[in-house]
């Protein structure tokens, strides 16, 4: 009688639904994705129209060449960065919710999931706001209603897409990605016209100041805190190396165009989103398939974000209920206007996301390169790390407040050196008990 219900009861839980996203656990090597899928993935996720705000601000207070070294350096930190966050979730096939429970304890990691899922459950309401106030300037509507209507039609569309995990974003990207680069460039092409050709372009200049320590801080900081959680996507990575290189394509290569499209867009057209150039130039049909293609995409991996690290803070094997409840929460926000407010306050978050990487990356350098070992159990609190965190994050937001520096670097960078100190620290005092 008992084994006959051993085996039922094993029957019952082989049948039971599985999350084939892992979200709680390492993705095993029979689940990983080809090179071409994980670079389409990131590339769609960078791929992202809000960035070229970011280059509108940039590209009236530079000259064109001057324009062109900010946008590099402040790329080439934020690719370098992501790069070795995705490196690292290659290496460990765990998300960044799930490595912070190694660097910061099992309780101690909740803090990383309420950062991290707190962020983008924020900014998946300011992107669905944003689709409804832009809709609506593009065909007319006044009523408060019609914007509702489409904030909601459009959320429960991204929700779908996310609970599909990998997959669904990974097609919407083959779709959309492609699409909105033509886009992007053609509008380029008659910027170019609207000044006379490249030389045009070059010989206009700067009507607005802006310091380069401060231009390079918001290119870096136009996706820091996503980049953060680069592992959610590249713990699908055959390897370590092909995780990076993905990573720099999308947040090197694909953030560094969308910040260059919108610099062109704002010195040309005077505007900087290229929705509204779209809408300028009388093609409102095209521009409302760049907004939803495009915004369809980066917002189904915000929902993404937001479900792993709600099955990572509580512990449960599947991400659907958390991505559906943070859907909806975000989706309140949106309905009550947070996309009018919250902007300033997800660019404060970005000074305390990267440290928090920091500590992750120096972490996995020293103990984590070669994989997780077998039966690692992590303790409850890492106290050394959180402190490692706290001290990064004050140093990063006082360089911001004063003016010194970079503040997601200096955030990053410090975490980094602090967490490898201590971890040889550590190391020699266990050698010279060893040898006493």
């Amino acid at each position: 009688m008992s084994n006959r219900a051993d085996h039922e009861s094993t029957a019952q839980k082989a049948d039971e639904p599985v999350d084939l996203d892992y979200p709680v656990t390492p993705v095993p090597r029979s689940a990983r994705k080809p090179f071409f899928s994980l670079a389409i993935v990131l590339l769609g996720f960078t791929i992202f129209t809000p960035t070229m705000l970011a280059g509108a601000a940039l590209g009236t207070a530079f000259s064109f060449w001057t324009l062109i070294l900010v946008i590099v350096a402040g790329s080439a930190i934020l690719g370098a960065y992501v790069a070795m966050m995705g490196f690292a979730g290659a290496r460990t096939g765990l998300t960044t919710v799930l490595m912070a429970r190694y660097s910061f304890g099992t309780r101690g990691s909740k803090l990383a999931s309420l950062l991290l899922g707190g962020t983008q459950i924020g900014w998946y309401g300011v992107i669905i706001g944003t689709i409804g106030e832009l809709t609506s300037q593009a065909l007319g509507w006044e009523s408060y209603a019609a914007r509702a209507a489409v904030m909601i039609g459009a959320s429960i569309l991204m929700c779908i897409t996310a609970c599909y995990g990998y997959r669904g974003m990974y097609w919407v990207s083959v779709v959309s990605t492609p699409l909105i680069i033509a886009l992007a460039c053609w509008v380029v092409s008659r910027s170019l016209d609207e000044v006379g050709g490249f030389s045009g372009l070059t010989s206009i200049a700067p009507t607005t100041t802006m310091t380069v320590t401060l231009a390079i801080t918001t290119v870096v900081g136009t996706f820091v805190s996503a980049g953060t959680q680069a592992p959610n996507w590249t713990r699908f990575a055959r390897s370590g190396s092909q995780a990076a290189w993905a990573c720099i394509i999308g947040f090197l290569v694909g953030n560094g165009m969308m910040i260059l499209f919108g610099a062109i867009g704002a010195i040309t057209f005077g505007e900087g989103d290229f929705v509204l150039v779209l809408y300028n130039l009388g093609l409102v049909g095209w521009g409302l398939i760049l907004l939803f293609g495009n915004l369809w995409k980066s917002n189904a991996d915000t929902a993404y974000a937001f479900g792993v690290a709600g099955a990572e803070m509580f512990r449960h094997p599947r991400k659907a209920p958390f991505i559906i409840g943070g859907c909806v929460i975000g989706t309140v926000l949106a309905l009550v206007g947070v996309h009018n407010h919250l902007v300033d306050y997800l660019s404060l978050l970005g000074t305390f996301i990267p440290p928090l990487g920091g500590v992750l990356i120096g972490d996995f350098l020293c103990r984590w390169r070669q994989g997780l070992p077998e039966g690692h159990t992590p303790p409850l609190v890492h106290w050394r790390h959180l402190a490692v965190y706290a001290f990064a994050a004050f140093l990063a937001w006082l360089s911001g407040e004063l003016e010194i520096g970079i503040p997601p670097l200096i955030g990053i960078v410090v975490a980094i050196a602090l967490t490898m100190v201590l971890h040889r620290r550590g190391a020699a005092s266990a050698d010279g008990s060893l040898a006493a």
